[in-house]
């Protein structure tokens, strides 16, 4: 459709809209008004503009747009409009409209805040478009008018008119499409020419048939060709009536049908006669009985019962009743799956399953001992966080399996509306209830276990917040008690084992947050990663890409080359991608019919499997360089090294920083540079270089945010090295908050910080002391190969970090 089709004419409304002044013509008459040689055409869909008659139209395109301004801007306010003779693809050029138009003015003009014009237009004179004389930015003709033809002041023509103001004065009454005031505006005009006019504009025809009424100058003709045209309108609505009473005798005998039946069928119950519909209320009503359903909801379900029992199968509401005791009769009232109360065999299979994870793994033999115990005990809500692919997920299947239990998942990525957690009534048509009614439903038991996915991701709009809905579901005091606003009636959560897993608690509300038992579980080591990939990812993968029976061997050592140079991640996701690479390279060899090579993978096939290397260590080469030391940061996705580079410039001590620091991070270099300025004389400094120099410190990968304060150390070790001109040791890392007096804060992420530590091959790390009592928490295999080295200040830090002065 292109943009001038878009240009119809509609009523328009002033809400919202500018009004843009525009001088009155004065109510010039067409005889009066001189034509301008060449004027702007606006081409109209669907719309013919008769001249003598006040239009509304709308123009929200471009070209018109720019048109409408030039029209304004001439003292006469004229434009021709032509109608579009059918449907084009591109913008209307000269040969896609009509040759004859209306020559308008503009009355008035509204602009809106949508670039929108809306426009008061007056018809003036019919004219014809001699030739087009331009397209662009808008068309343009050169036009002549078309004067009536004819005798207008025969006695004939005013006996012709005033037939026709009769004939349309009782279509208006006749027709609903009319308005009333058409009557009164037709009585009133007394010239010919205008009433033609103005009954042909409101006449149900289309463009075709509307154009040949325009491009009509002989008034005689125009009149008798608009009077049978009122005619057949008047004829089709007296049939239009008699179609419309003979349906209102058929509605009436419809009803007299349903009454009738209501009378048969009620003789039918006095004779004992049963219905089907009536074998179909009994089986609910037995469904009710045996469903165990608690008091409330059994008076409920018989209440909405008898409500149907006493409707017609037509009724709109039935099929509403029908489905809601449906769902009240399926749900698992007293249903309960039996629990596995051995905890020997719940942690045999928890460790079949996953490898590490003892934190967790305890949790759960824990309460299945207290369970073991206490058969009333209420299910714990645990909320497992972590870095991405470190089996959160997998983690509650393999706890339904290890309680014989059964499992359900909700995703709650992206949830924005809070009838996904609460249902919706059932006022709204297709109502059903939330997805945790929903999920019980398909366990068919009341103790499932119930992973809530993403937690951390749940969204909110005007629809509602679903993490305040999960407030009741995830409270132990609560959801007892839940109300489903489909069920309209309590269920009992209290027996279900909720399990949220989230990347991390920060997007999580403080009250939801309260109502979980957060366990975090960190990233993996390269030793277990190695341990999870020989145990679960190679037999998978090689299974899955049908290489499972070939004798395919994948070494340790290929494995720890795998890990180390082809993925750089918290969990194992990447690693498992990286193995399943493998295994169809090694499939497409043996589909190939390469007998010759070996199914064996040495580390130094990987280069030709996987292609180049991915990650270098990179530690040692970038290091060892004054100016340059190794922070460590935690992420979402675990912890990883960072580097922090200082350079210095003759200059007016000022300082730039770079790599798309956070506000608490440029507070950091600022707090390191004002304590080294004040220890120069310590550290042999001569206290005009920070007057003179401008020292630049920059944090690659500038792509990604970074902010905290927990790179304090690192940054007050590259700039002492920067000034001192001392290496910063090449295998040492560091985090730590520093302030002004010279003391080391404790930072977070103690845990990923350390591994990201070992995965990069650093063998010392330097920490605050406060955080000795988090590093107690890592197990000691995962410290193996690291000096750990705690202080409180930063000059004890330096002692560490910087290497001695030559």
């Amino acid at each position: 459709m292109s943009d001038e089709e878009r240009d119809q004419t509609r009523e328009t409304s002033g809400g919202g809209g500018t009004e843009i002044a525009v001088e009155s013509g004065g109510g010039e008459e067409s005889s009066v008004v001189e034509l301008p040689g060449v004027l702007p055409i606006l081409p109209l869909k669907n719309t013919v503009l008769f001249p003598h008659l006040l239009s509304p139209l709308l123009v929200n395109t471009d070209r018109s747009r720019k048109l409408i301004d030039e029209v304004l801007r001439s003292p006469d306010r004229l434009l021709l409009s032509v109608a579009v003779r059918g449907p084009v693809e591109a913008s209307p050029g000269p040969d896609d409209v009509y040759r004859v138009g209306t020559v308008m003015r503009i009355a008035k003009m509204l602009k809106f805040p949508d670039d929108s014009y809306r426009l008061l237009v007056q018809g003036v004179a019919r004219a014809r478009v001699e030739t087009v004389v331009g397209e662009d930015p808008f068309m343009t003709g050169r036009v002549s008018r078309l004067d009536d033809a004819g005798d207008l002041d025969s006695v004939e023509l005013t006996a012709m008119a005033r037939n026709l103001a009769q004939e349309f004065i009782a279509l208006v009454g006749a027709s609903p499409r009319l308005s009333d005031e058409l009557q009164v505006l037709a009585q009133g005009v007394d010239d010919p020419s205008k009433l033609a006019d103005l009954v042909a504009s409101h006449l149900d025809v289309d463009v075709s048939g509307k154009q040949e009424l325009l491009e009509e100058v002989d008034v005689r003709q125009r009149l008798e060709r608009v009077l049978a045209e009122v005619s057949r309108e008047k004829d089709a609505h007296k049939v239009e009536s008699e179609i419309r009473e003979k349906v209102q005798t058929d509605i009436g005998r419809t009803q007299r049908d349903y009454m009738l039946r209501q009378q048969l069928e009620a003789i039918r119950q006095e004779l004992g006669e049963r219905e089907d519909s009536e074998t179909e209320i009994e089986r609910l009503r037995e469904k009710i009985e045996s469903a165990g359903m608690p008091e409330e909801a059994h008076d409920q379900a018989k209440r909405e019962l008898d409500r149907l029992a006493q409707m017609p199968a037509a009724a709109a509401e039935h099929g509403v009743i029908r489905t809601y005791i449906e769902w009240m009769v399926d749900l698992p009232w007293q249903k309960s799956s039996e629990d596995r109360l051995d905890p020997e065999e719940a942690r045999r299979i928890l460790d079949e399953d996953h490898y590490g994870l003892e934190k967790v793994k305890d949790r759960i033999v824990e309460y299945i001992a207290v369970l073991s115990l206490k058969r009333d005990l209420r299910g714990p809500i645990l909320c497992f966080v972590g870095p991405p692919g470190t089996g959160k997920t997998s983690l509650g299947r393999s706890i339904a399996r290890a309680l014989g239990r059964e499992f359900e998942r909700v995703s709650l990525g992206g949830v924005r509306d809070e009838a996904e957690i609460r249902g919706h009534r059932r006022t709204y048509v297709g109502a059903l209830p939330g997805r945790i009614i929903q999920n019980l439903r398909r366990a068919g038991t009341r103790n499932p276990v119930f992973v809530l996915d993403e937690v951390d991701k749940v969204g909110t709009d005007y629809r509602g917040d679903p993490s305040s809905a999960l407030l009741e579901v995830l409270d132990p005091e609560q959801n007892g008690t839940f109300s489903d606003h489909y069920l309209e009636v309590p269920f009992d959560l209290s027996n279900i084992l909720f399990i949220a897993t989230a990347n991390l608690m920060d997007p999580v509300p403080p009250a939801l947050r309260d109502r979980m038992e957060v366990i975090e579980l960190p990233g993996y080591t390269a030793e277990e990663k190695l341990e999870i990939a020989k145990r679960f990812l190679v037999p998978r993968q090689l299974a899955a890409n049908g290489v499972a029976d070939a004798g395919v061997d994948l070494p340790d050592d290929t494995l720890r080359r795998v890990i180390a140079s082809y993925t750089r991640e918290a969990g194992v996701r990447n690693l498992e991608r990286e193995i399943g690479a493998i295994a169809r390279k090694l499939a497409r060899r043996i589909a190939e019919g390469e007998d010759g090579k070996s199914l064996r993978v040495a580390p130094d096939d990987l280069a030709e499997l996987l292609g180049p290397v991915k990650y270098e260590p990179e530690v040692a080469e970038r290091a060892g360089i004054p100016g340059v030391a190794v922070g460590l940061a935690w992420t979402p996705a675990g912890g990883d090294i960072l580097f922090v580079e200082s350079t210095r410039m003759p200059g007016k001590g000022e300082l730039k920083l770079t790599g798309s620091l956070g506000d608490v991070m440029r507070e950091s270099a600022e707090a390191a540079r004002s304590w080294l300025r004040g220890r120069a004389e310590d550290y042999g400094l001569d206290p005009d270089a920070f007057r003179n120099s401008d020292i630049h410190l920059h944090v690659p990968a500038g792509a990604v945010p970074k902010d905290g304060p927990s790179a304090g150390i690192a940054m007050v070790t590259s700039l002492a090295s920067l000034m001192t001109g001392r290496s910063g040791h090449p295998d040492v890392a560091m985090t730590g908050e520093i302030t002004l007096r010279g003391r080391v804060l404790p930072v977070g992420g103690i845990k990923e910080k350390v591994l990201a530590a070992k995965r990069a091959g650093v063998a010392r790390v330097v920490l605050p002391e406060r955080n000795r009592k988090d590093v107690e928490e890592v197990e000691v295999e995962l410290l193996e190969g690291l000096d750990l080295q705690y202080v409180g200040t930063i000059d004890e830090a330096l002692e560490h970090t910087l290497q001695p002065a030559h």
